[in-house]
Order: C-alpha cells, then structure tokens, then sequence
C-alpha cells in the first residue's frame, strides 16, 4: 500500500512544520521534528511520507490530536479547528533543516 501511494496523497500527508519552543528543544534533544499533518494519516504514511520527501532515515513517529481552542470575538463565541500533530524522531545522524540560510 504504501509502496503505491500517488504522489498527492503523499504530498498532502505533511501540511507544515510546528514552530515553537518545545519543538525547538524536542528536536536538540532527541532529534525530533514536530509537524502538522493530516488528520486522517495513521503513522506508517507519516513515516513513509517524510522519509521520501526530506530523504532521511525516520526511527519513530508519534501523533497526537489536538483539540481547538474556544475563542471569543466580541460577543460571539467560537472555535478553532481540531488538527494533528506528529512527532518525528530520526535515526542518529539524520538532520533535517526548514530554509535556515545565511541572513545577508
């Protein structure tokens, strides 16, 4: 199955990396990447999506659902979407950098 995923669905699995503090300490630590992907991907397309897009070597893949915060505009009362996130944690040696260049 996973051998013959079409490219979209391959490409549509991982919508974006997560900026924030705890990922930037999860990936010096374990060498972990946190991303945002598609609710209905299960951890074997994760793995196999990351592995042929960034061409690594993933160990694991953790995912969990996270749930959408209630916010408030004036007097109305709403909410954000549900999504998901995975934590990828490569093989030691593995990096995976996202545009980080020389500022010139």
């Amino acid at each position: 199955m996973l051998k013959a995923m079409d490219q979209a669905r391959l490409y549509s699995i991982i919508k974006s990396n997560v900026i924030s503090e705890k990922a930037n300490i999860v990936l010096e630590k374990d060498n972990t990447v946190v991303f945002q992907v598609l609710p209905s991907a299960n951890k074997s397309e994760i793995k196999f999506a990351v592995e042929q897009i960034f061409d690594v070597k993933v160990k694991s893949v953790n995912t969990l659902n996270v749930r959408g915060k209630v916010k408030r505009t004036g007097n109305r009362i709403g909410r954000r979407k549900d999504w998901k996130k995975a934590y990828v944690t490569l093989m030691p040696g593995q990096t995976l950098t996202f545009g980080q260049g020389k500022a010139e």
